[in-house]
Parts: structure tokens; C-alpha cells; sequence
């Protein structure tokens, strides 16, 4: 058995005693992050768990951008919905939405106003202008509030005082390669930064960058309905309810239980999938324009104007294309060593985005009603079994004629719908997204303790951080997506206050640093909500630092999850405050008590012989009424450990950590139906037939205690030492859901594999390489669009770069043996993508 004592040694051994610092420790001890405190400090004292992308890190990734590397650091969950659109995730509860975990860039938060998070990278910094990126695992409310509860990335930005110049880069690539259905596609993306400092005060620099390219494919013919008319022993290509992944319009809205041949059959819509009614083609134009004034060295004004306009496919509930999708902000800072004022203005405008499911389903209603198409199925069907047709003959023959000149993809007939209802805001009839909205924000933190306070820190050695925000949402209401049942017709305005409060105080020799604060915020609608943070880090030399915390987080409801009023193919999706649901959740039923009451009757029908009215008799004693209720903030409660270390004279960088985490009024979404008849007594009649029930989903609460917990540990070596040297690197995060299973309809996954992985080699120098090999665990998938098991990913990333002067050339694939693999139910397979990129900067010689 080895012996502890060589281990404590090295814990505890006085730092000169160590070899020489090489660089890579250098820079490890040097590192400083703001995000952890919301003030410098050593990332490896930081008092939560912190990763950091620095530009050397960057360069030697082999991932297409910055924005892409982030999926290699410890703990981070990828989601793509789309080539232009990547959705984080820390610590469990992913969705393509992700309302809990927060983008910020350079402290500014880069929300779409009325879904209440990041349209991913939309206005994320150039390549050529990102320092560094600060990502914070798990629950930040009590510092940052807003939606921090999974995590946080902070998206740090170059100052133009400390790096003027030109720069330019070119990337080209390819995605497709070897696919039969679409064939390889191009993609480009240019961008230039230039930066000038003017005198010795002003100082300004500007981005841009351009992206085209052909997206991602989703076309998963999975039936999501496949023992709809089991009873029926219809199964496969013969079961006449098939409800295929990415085919919209035959989903449970669209579908009717018929009676057919003295038998209950379910029977569906055709619909169409996804590529013959979206484009896919990916355009992407964003910039950003800095000015800043220095009046001191470290006091400064800046403004800052960030915009986008993009052109891809977006998922939530449903899938959209976004065309000609503007978002904007405007921003104004001021920044000294004791105090920070920040001010900006977010403004969203959905352009002729469109909702690709209402796309689908209302092409097939222009071309007929439901009750007409239906009605044609059911005449045609029983013509067929009076001319002996067999059961699967005489479905497929009365869809055909149902079908009969329907308008088929590619047509002229069918780009005239697809223009026509692309205009129409209201998804019963058309498909329209037209969303306009903006976010106003104004905040400032100040330190006493480096100004006026001087005195009292140096008598009690505490340091003080105090700060207040204040956060406005106001929102056009158009009637289909958002409506303002205050003021009708007027702008719907949604707010908040809070502050917060930070102390910390070192004490045995500098070895122990104790941080408290605590943060109160109030909503328009809510009572005043308190987030606690007490955190201990001990350091018993600059090389090892073990840290403890606990934080409670609160999340008030987003704007869309309060306030939404969507009409979305007979099934209305509801806010969950009073104003919008009040009656709703009194009056209606689980649907999926509903689904399992359809079901019996119709194997009672089918197999045991009872008539309609016998067998809604016999089993209404399975539908469930709804027992929640309106909505109200969720509450996270949270433990984190963690390790942070150097051995062998800083060659070996060890970082691990442990998590435990407990939620309470967990916000999700709830399916129940309300019967169109007011007789109590013929309740049961009613939600037997999907023609005399309307279709709500409800945001609400989870009323179980839900508990995740998990770990992470990442580990980089250095082979030789110096800047030029190899590296060998590799993380495992493990995440666990505890949590009893309601079974009564509430729709919100964990979404979350058991273990992520990433194993990398690299060498960084004139001529450098990278290697990066990742796995991830199998892992279901809940969501309203889809559920279902998302198959492991293995996939190999590579590049290998050259500097020569000004010049950086990169040679690199991302899942480079091109094995297709989800990220997400529902959403696009993702392929190999190859690319070759330029830069060129004007200043390095």
C-alpha cells in the first residue's frame, strides 16, 4: 500500500521548496477570472467550480470556433438544433430553451427578450475579438440572479486600449460529405476586426462577421405512435396514426379515432417532414462597434452597439425557421476600480420567421378541413372492405383518396402555401412568428471597501462588494404568441428589482478565504425572493485549494413561461399566472390520464366486444382531473466540493468537484384538456371525443422535491515543458437524476447523459496539432415534440495548424470519421464537418 505521507508532503510544503516554474504553471497561477465574485480573483481560489477558455486554449481546439470549443470543457452538455444555433448546458435539465442557464457578454446579458435566453451565438463576439470565456457550473442566482440556476457563461471581449490592430480571417468548409439526400455543402464564414487606440484617451474597435452555409438535416423517421391501434394488430408501415419524428401535421392534434368496420381505428393526418417545408439554407450576419474613453488608466466610459440578423432553424416546443431574425443591443459602461455602472437596451424582431409544425399542419388544411379529409377516409374505407379489400388495404386506399390533390412539395401550388401562410399570425390558419420585444437593464456594483471604506477593511480585513439591478421586459402583443390581458392592445411590460450583498475576509495566514453574500430580488408578481451564498476556499500554498459552498437560487418565471397565449394547432399553450389561466387549471383533466382512457375504450371496442358507451362506462374511472395550479418561482438549493491543484512542478493541473442539488416548484409544462359541454354527468362523453374537448399545455409547478446529483473531475498534463511543448488532457462530468415519476403529464426532462467525456493531445508551437476524442452515455429525451432515447455519441475532432509571422493556418474536422449522431430528439442529425481557416493579423510579426 502506498504511503500518504509523500502526498502530504507536497500539500503542505512551503512554495519555495518547488522546482522552477515552468510556463504552464506560470500562467496557472497568474490565471484570473471576475465571474466566480463578480470581481478579479485567482481562478484557482475561485469559491465555486470554474472553467476557463483562454486564446491559447482556443487556438489548439479543434473545434470550428471559439463558441464550438466550449463544448470540450468539463461538464458542458452540447445541444444543436442547428449548424448556426448551440445551446449549453451545466448540471442537468437541458432543453433547446435553456431559460436556466445564462449567456452574458462582457457582464451584459445577451437574452432574446421573449424567451428569456441566449439565441445562442447570435450576438456572441467575433473569433477575432474573444480574450477569454469564464463558464461557472451550477447555481449563480445569488450573485447574478436572473436565470443562473444551471450555470453561467461569461463571454470576456478584447480591449481595444490593450490590443489594437487588423485582423482578418476567412474560414471554408464542407458538411454533407457522402450524404445521399442532400450531397456536400459549402460553408464560409469572413470576419474582421479592427481596433485604434486615438491619443492617449479614446479608443475604438469594430467586428464583423459573416456566415453562410447549408444546415443540418433533421429527418428522423421514428414513429413516436407506434401501438396507437396495437389492438387492431396494425403495427409499422400499416398503422394508420404514424407520427414520424421530424414529420409535422400528424401529431396528436391531428389525429381522430374513427369507426371503422365496427372497429375504433386511430387514424392521423399524412403531414410532411420537415425538409419539404423549411429551408435550409444558413445565413448569418452579426457586428458589434465599441468606443471607449479612458479618463485614468482604469477608469474608462464605453459605448457598445452589438446586432445580428440570421436566417436558420430554431427549436422549442415546435421547430421554426428564423429568416430574417434581427436582434440588437445597445449598451453604455462605466468602469473604475470601485465602482461599475452598466445600462442597455436589447431589441428583438422575429422578421418572417415561421412555426415549421403550424407550416405543415395548415397546408394540409387549406388543401382540406379535418372534418372533410376524415370524412373522405371513412367513405373510402368502407367502399374498399364492401370490394374485399383486406384491413391495411382498405387504410392505405382511403388515404389516397383523402389525399387526392394534395399539394405536393416543390410545386408552385405548394410554394404559394408556404409564402401565404408564412404571413398569417395565427397558427390554427397559418404559421407566422412575429415576435417583437426588448429588454431594458441598468445595474451597478460598487466595493466601500477600495474607496471611501479604506479604513474599516484595513481595521477588519473584510472586503465589501455591494450592487442593485433593475430589469424591464416590454413586449408588443400580437395576438397569436403573446397577448396583454391588463391593458389590451397596449405594450406588456414585465419587471424586477433586486441587490445583493457580498463580504469576504481571509483569515489563518491567507490561507482561508470565507465569502458570504446574499441577494434579494422582487417581481412584478411575486413576493420578495432571498438567495444566500456562504463559500470557503483553503489554500495551504499557492499550488492546492479545496473549497466548500452552499447557495440558494430562486428563478421567477421567464416572460413566455408567465405570459404566452399561443394558438398552436388546437392545442393552446397558456402562461401560468392567473391572468392568462384563471379557470383553465380548475376545469380540465391530465391528457395523459385522457390517452389512457381513448386507449381502453378502444380495446374494449375492439377485443372484448363492448359498445362505445359501455366501455367510456366501464373506464372512466381513469381520467384524472389537473391538480395544479398557477405558477410561482422555482427554488434551488445547492452543496458544491471541490479540488483545484498543481503537481509536479505545475506540469500536472488537477480540478475536481461534487455537486448535490434540490429543486423545489420546479417550472415545467402540464398537458390537460377542459370538455367543451357544461353537464358534469357526461364528463367522460366528452373527453372521449377529441372534437368536443379544447387542448391546453399549462405552465406550472412540480409539486415533488426533485434532487440531481454528480460530479466532474478534469486533468492536464504537460509533456514538455515551455510553450511549445505536448499536452495530454481529459474530463468526465457524471450527472444523476433522483426524482419519483408522477406519471400525470408534466412535461420536463432532465435531458441529461449519465457521463460525458473528452480525451485530447495536442501540441502547440509554429507547426501544432490537437486531437480530441469524445463520448457521451445514451440518455432519454422528454419534450412535447418528442420523446424517446437519444443513442451514445463517439465522435473524433482534429486539426493541425501553422504560424508563420502574421499568418495562422488551420487544417481541421470536427467529427471527422463522419458518423452521423442526435444531440437531441427531434433535432437534425449532426454529420463530419471539414474546414480549412485563415487568419492573418496586421500587428504580429
Amino acid at each position: 500500500m502506498l504511503s500518504l505521507c509523500p502526498i502530504l508532503y507536497l500539500l503542505a510544503a512551503p512554495s519555495d521548496t518547488l522546482p522552477a516554474l515552468d510556463s504552464l504553471r506560470t500562467r496557472q497561477l497568474n490565471e484570473v477570472v471576475v465571474s466566480a465574485s463578480r470581481v478579479p480573483e485567482n481562478v484557482l481560489r475561485s469559491p465555486v467550480s470554474v472553467e476557463v477558455l483562454d486564446e491559447r486554449t482556443i487556438r489548439k481546439s479543434a473545434q470550428l470556433s471559439y463558441y464550438d470549443a466550449i463544448e470540450n470543457l468539463k461538464g458542458v452538455q452540447l445541444l444543436t438544433p442547428s449548424l448556426g444555433f448551440k445551446v449549453y448546458n451545466t448540471r442537468g435539465f437541458a432543453n433547446t430553451t435553456n431559460v436556466r442557464f445564462v449567456q452574458l457578454v462582457d457582464g451584459r446579458d445577451n437574452q432574446a427578450p421573449h424567451i428569456g435566453a441566449p439565441i445562442a451565438g447570435a450576438l456572441a463576439p467575433s473569433d477575432l475579438d474573444i480574450s477569454r470565456v469564464e463558464i461557472m457550473a451550477g447555481t449563480a442566482s445569488a450573485l447574478y440572479g436572473l436565470n443562473a440556476l444551471n450555470g453561467l457563461v461569461n463571454l470576456i471581449t478584447k480591449d481595444p486600449f490593450e490590443s489594437p490592430g487588423l485582423t482578418v480571417s476567412q474560414k471554408t468548409g464542407a458538411n454533407h460529405v457522402g450524404s445521399a439526400g442532400v450531397g456536400t455543402k459549402l460553408y464560409s464564414e469572413s470576419s474582421i476586426r479592427y481596433a485604434k487606440v486615438l491619443g492617449s484617451r479614446l479608443a475604438f474597435k469594430a467586428n464583423l462577421v459573416y456566415q453562410t452555409g447549408y444546415d443540418w438535416v433533421a429527418n428522423n423517421r421514428t414513429d413516436l405512435n407506434p401501438s396507437a391501434n396495437q389492438s387492431l394488430g396494425l403495427t409499422g408501415p400499416e398503422q394508420p396514426a404514424q407520427d414520424p419524428v421530424n414529420s409535422y401535421g400528424n401529431e396528436s392534434p391531428n389525429r381522430r379515432t374513427l369507426r371503422l368496420d365496427g372497429r375504433n381505428v386511430v387514424v392521423a393526418r399524412t403531414g410532411y417532414y420537415e425538409s419539404e417545408v423549411t429551408d435550409y439554407r444558413l445565413r448569418h450576419l452579426r457586428g458589434d462597434l465599441t468606443v471607449q474613453y479612458r479618463f485614468k488608466p482604469q477608469t474608462s466610459l464605453s459605448y457598445t452597439y452589438q446586432g445580428a440578423l440570421l436566417d436558420n432553424v430554431y427549436q422549442r416546443t415546435n421547430r421554426f425557421r428564423l429568416d430574417n431574425y434581427g436582434l440588437s443591443q445597445h449598451s453604455l459602461t462605466f468602469a473604475s476600480p470601485t465602482l461599475q455602472i452598466r445600462a442597455y437596451r436589447t431589441g428583438e424582431n422575429t422578421g418572417n420567421s415561421y412555426n415549421i409544425r403550424s407550416m405543415a399542419e395548415n397546408i394540409d388544411r387549406a388543401f382540406q378541413s379535418d372534418n372533410a379529409w376524415f370524412g373522405q377516409f371513412s367513405a373510402q374505407f368502407a367502399a374498399s372492405r364492401q370490394q374485399g379489400a383486406s384491413l391495411p388495404v382498405a387504410l392505405a386506399q382511403a388515404r389516397a383518396q383523402a389525399d387526392a390533390g394534395r399539394p405536393q412539395p416543390g410545386t408552385a401550388r405548394f410554394e404559394a402555401l408556404l409564402d401565404s401562410l408564412g404571413h398569417i399570425n395565427n397558427w390554427d390558419i397559418g404559421a407566422a412568428l412575429r415576435v417583437r420585444s426588448w429588454l431594458y437593464h441598468a445595474e451597478a456594483q460598487f466595493e466601500p471597501t477600495r474607496g471611501p471604506w479604506a479604513a474599516f477593511q484595513k481595521q477588519t480585513g473584510i472586503d465589501l462588494l455591494v450592487g442593485m439591478e433593475y430589469r424591464q421586459f416590454v413586449l408588443f402583443p400580437d395576438g397569436n404568441y403573446f397577448i396583454n390581458p391588463e391593458a389590451p392592445g397596449q405594450n406588456l411590460t414585465y419587471s424586477k428589482i433586486g441587490g445583493f450583498v457580498q463580504a469576504n475576509r481571509l483569515f489563518l495566514d491567507n490561507r482561508l478565504k470565507l465569502t458570504g453574500s446574499v441577494r434579494l430580488d422582487k417581481n412584478k408578481y411575486f413576493e420578495p425572493r432571498l438567495n444566500p451564498r456562504v463559500a470557503a476556499v483553503f489554500s495551504p500554498n499557492d499550488r492546492h485549494h479545496v473549497r466548500l459552498s452552499y447557495q440558494n437560487g430562486y428563478r421567477f418565471p421567464s416572460l413566455f413561461e408567465a405570459f404566452s397565449n399561443v394558438n398552436s394547432g388546437g392545442v393552446k399553450r397558456v402562461g401560468g399566472l392567473p391572468l392568462l389561466s384563471a379557470g383553465v387549471f380548475e376545469r380540465s383533466y391530465f391528457r395523459t390520464s385522457i390517452d389512457a382512457f381513448g386507449a381502453a375504450i378502444n380495446t374494449d371496442v375492439n377485443t372484448n366486444g363492448l359498445t362505445t358507451a359501455q366501455a367510456i362506462d366501464r373506464n372512466k374511472g381513469l381520467l384524472k382531473p389537473n391538480t395544479y395550479t398557477y405558477i410561482k418561482p422555482e427554488q434551488v438549493n445547492s452543496i458544491e466540493s471541490g479540488y483545484k491543484g498543481l503537481w509536479f512542478g505545475g506540469r500536472l493541473q488537477l480540478d475536481v468537484d461534487l455537486y448535490y442539488t434540490r429543486y423545489r416548484n420546479f417550472m415545467a409544462q402540464v398537458e390537460a384538456n377542459i370538455p367543451k359541454g357544461n353537464n358534469p354527468d357526461s364528463v367522460a362523453y366528452y373527453l372521449a371525443d377529441r372534437t368536443k374537448q379544447d387542448r391546453y399545455r399549462l405552465w406550472t409547478n412540480s409539486r415533488s422535491v426533485v434532487h440531481t446529483y454528480g460530479g466532474s473531475a478534469g486533468v492536464r498534463y504537460a509533456l514538455a515543458g515551455g510553450r511549445t511543448g505536448w499536452a495530454i488532457a481529459g474530463n468526465a462530468a457524471y450527472a444523476q437524476l433522483n426524482r419519483t415519476e408522477q406519471g400525470d403529464g408534466l412535461e420536463e426532462g432532465f435531458n441529461t447523459p449519465r457521463w460525458i467525456t473528452n480525451l485530447s493531445l495536442s501540441k502547440v508551437g509554429l507547426v501544432g496539432f490537437a486531437v480530441n476524442y469524445k463520448y457521451q452515455t445514451a440518455f432519454l429525451w422528454q419534450s412535447a415534440l418528442a420523446t424517446g432515447t437519444v443513442p451514445a455519441i463517439h465522435t473524433v475532432d482534429a486539426q493541425i495548424n501553422a504560424r508563420l509571422k502574421g499568418l495562422v493556418l488551420k487544417l481541421g474536422a470536427t467529427n471527422l470519421l463522419n458518423r452521423s449522431y442526435y444531440s437531441f430528439l427531434a433535432g437534425p442529425a449532426v454529420g463530419g464537418f471539414y474546414y480549412l481557416s485563415l487568419t492573418y493579423d496586421a500587428l504580429t510579426r
